[in-house]
């Protein structure tokens, strides 16, 4: 056991330079702020004292790393704290000996009531914040951060003791994330694998490990539906994904119904050629959420191939578009392909409910169309409440044809005083060859 260990972590050294040499520019997410220089060891001496001080014991994984790497430096998205500074981020210090009472998997349920203190009551006295807080965070080390909300923990005592656990804000139905791998050495080197076979480590850990054939493996033989999403999920990790690969995606993509579009945005993720009969088929679909997929599948993976067929398709199923977000992607999609048009947005823009007219103003930002429509804008500004007109107003500016003076000379008091929607205002009337006072004027 010792001999292993002693191997992973050379074979951990050997890959931190490795992994500088594959990413000289530090693209990595993070990678600039350590730059894969780990700090000082920590000696013995001081750990002994800091387990005395704080009555617990550090899972052995990680007293390694510590000893035998460096007291912190290089890791995962911006690196691993020394352990003062982890213990700095630590919420209490009677948290730190505590059995943790969070686990894998741990059911919506049970989480909601754990943190419902911290989320229901506004008015809750400070002390009782804190032991709750202290409750859910208890027998964790804060060991890095991901950036925003988003911390790295070692659970420290308890059944799952050497696991790490990705936190955020206390949100409902959200509890903590634990890692897929055993113990902080685990997690450490296969942070460096990734990047040496460069996988797209953006959200690193989130997924379920292993190369094609392991997770096409674990879909195979997965013993419930779950199981068979999150391998599918590790594949994502996967710049391109290899041709035998992409024929298995295709079988499930025929074959199971629950896991059809995860396949298909695997496909199309390596080759869009190869998921185009798909994308095709799911933009004719008449359910609404086939179409959004099949739009946010476009949106994110056709930018570089001949999407003409896509674009005639998605124009034609404008009609059958009801909602902001699905609304919102054929805009994106229609914007960037170039043909998108006042007209064929029409119905959005003088649509009853206002949340699609806003959609669709967004939508149309960079339309050159606008003057010669004006008919459609000035039966939007009518049927528009204050937050369509202002929307228009921000995306649009002020557009300068005489039919529409009356609609923004109505709306002039509110906005006036905002020098940056005023100026806008303003250079309408410029363009119109009129003064500066004119919606001033009775």
């Amino acid at each position: 056991m010792f001999r292993r260990k002693e191997m992973q972590l050379d074979r951990i050294k050997s890959k931190l330079e490795k992994a500088l040499r594959k990413d000289t520019a530090f693209s990595v997410f993070g990678a600039s702020s350590h730059k894969y220089k780990v700090n000082e060891k920590l000696r013995a001496k001081e750990l002994t004292e800091w387990q005395e001080k704080n009555q617990v014991t550090l899972p052995e994984p990680y007293t390694q790393f510590l000893t035998e790497i460096g007291n912190g430096g290089a890791g995962p998205y911006y690196g691993i704290y020394s352990i003062e500074k982890a213990t700095s981020y630590t919420d209490s210090d009677d948290a730190l000996a505590a059995k943790c009472v969070l686990y894998p998997s741990m059911p919506k349920e049970e989480w909601n009531h754990l943190i419902e203190p911290l989320i229901s009551d506004e008015d809750i006295p400070d002390s009782e914040y804190d032991a709750a807080r202290n409750m859910v965070m208890s027998g964790l080390l804060c060991i890095g951060t991901q950036g925003c909300e988003y911390d790295m923990y070692l659970v420290l005592e308890g059944e799952h003791k050497g696991k790490i656990v990705y936190t955020s804000a206390f949100y409902s139905n959200h509890p903590f994330f634990f890692v897929y791998d055993n113990n902080f050495l685990d997690w450490y080197e296969r942070w460096l694998d990734e990047i040496i076979l460069d996988y797209d480590i953006s959200w690193f850990g989130s997924r379920m490990p292993g190369n094609e054939n392991e997770l096409i493996e674990v879909y195979q033989n997965a013993p419930n539906e779950e199981i068979k999403s999150k391998a599918l999920d590790g594949m994502f990790k996967f710049k391109k994904i290899s041709q035998p690969s992409i024929n298995f995606l295709k079988s499930v993509a025929d074959q199971d119904q629950k896991e059809r579009i995860k396949a298909i945005r695997l496909i199309c993720k390596t080759s869009v050629d190869a998921g185009r009969n798909y994308l095709l088929e799911l933009l004719h679909s008449n359910r609404n959420e086939d179409l959004l997929q099949a739009l946010m599948i476009v949106n994110s993976y056709s930018k570089t191939v001949d999407s003409s067929d896509f674009i005639k398709v998605i124009v034609q199923s404008l009609d059958r578009v009801n909602d902001p977000e699905t609304l919102r992607y054929a805009g994106y999609v229609l914007e960037y392909s170039g043909t998108i048009t006042i007209q064929n947005f029409s119905r959005f823009l003088c649509h009853s409910d206002s949340s699609i007219q806003s959609a669709a103003i967004y939508a149309t930002r960079n339309c050159n169309d606008k003057l010669e429509s004006w008919a459609i804008i000035k039966q939007m500004l009518m049927g528009g409440d204050k937050e369509v007109v202002k929307n228009s107003i921000l995306y649009w500016d002020v557009i300068p044809h005489e039919k529409l003076l009356p609609y923004y000379k109505a709306v002039w008091p509110e906005y006036k005083s905002n020098l940056n929607l005023r100026e806008k205002f303003i250079d309408c009337l410029k363009e119109l060859k009129l003064s500066d006072d004119y919606f001033d004027k009775e």
